[in-house]
């Protein structure tokens, strides 16, 4: 039975070149660097009043939120113990310390006349491509997906709005609305045909 736990970066990325012939993977890849080795440049969202940021690194690198409302010998215990265990946090993939494969492989059962698909991929506009190709790249450098070559699987990538808050906005009659503006996107896998053949547990 061939093993279904990874998505096939490399055939979605075949499938996707095929229709938009500017979409590639690069051959190599740089690994990443943790961020106590070399701090990444991290974009910070406000806070609400009761949270601040406090940085662990030099130049106002590595943040970490942290109450407001602390005393200053509480927030200097606080950071002390912060900094210590640096190594602890996570600010970019690179900071997650893998487990090896062979003690978590996620294995998936299929039903016996289970027939494996191999979806066609959805066309994506230039800002939609560059979006899978940097979250591919990313995983991949992450060791969190690796290409497989002759996959029998495939499912399409659909890029869909991140949700954010409501914001009130005026239309063209001059009403105001509320609606949620876009400020993102993020990328779904349509498993929906490996999930109708995978055997049920229960």
């Amino acid at each position: 039975m061939p093993d279904f736990s990874i998505v096939a970066a490399s055939d979605v990325a075949g499938d996707v070149e095929n229709k938009n012939s500017d979409f590639s993977l690069p051959l190599s890849v740089p690994k990443l660097i943790p961020s106590t080795v070399e701090a990444p440049i991290l974009e910070l969202k406000p806070l609400p009043s009761n949270l601040k940021y406090v940085y662990l690194g030099a130049n106002e690198t590595l943040p970490v939120i942290i109450s407001s409302s602390l005393n200053e010998y509480q927030e200097a215990k606080l950071l002390n113990v912060l900094k210590n265990y640096k190594e602890a946090i996570g600010w970019t993939l690179a900071d997650i310390k893998g487990i090896s494969p062979t003690l978590c492989m996620h294995r998936i059962f299929l039903e016996q006349n289970a027939k494996p698909t191999r979806e066609t991929q959805r066309r994506l506009n230039p800002s939609m491509r560059e979006v899978v190709q940097k979250k591919i790249i990313k995983w991949i450098n992450a060791d969190v997906i690796y290409p497989i070559s002759d996959s029998q699987w495939l499912s399409p990538i659909h890029v869909v709005p991140k949700k954010s808050g409501i914001t009130v906005v005026e239309n063209n009659k001059g009403e105001f609305v509320p609606t949620r503006v876009p400020n993102g996107w993020r990328v779904c896998i349509d498993y929906r045909k490996l999930n109708q053949a995978t055997r049920k547990d229960h």
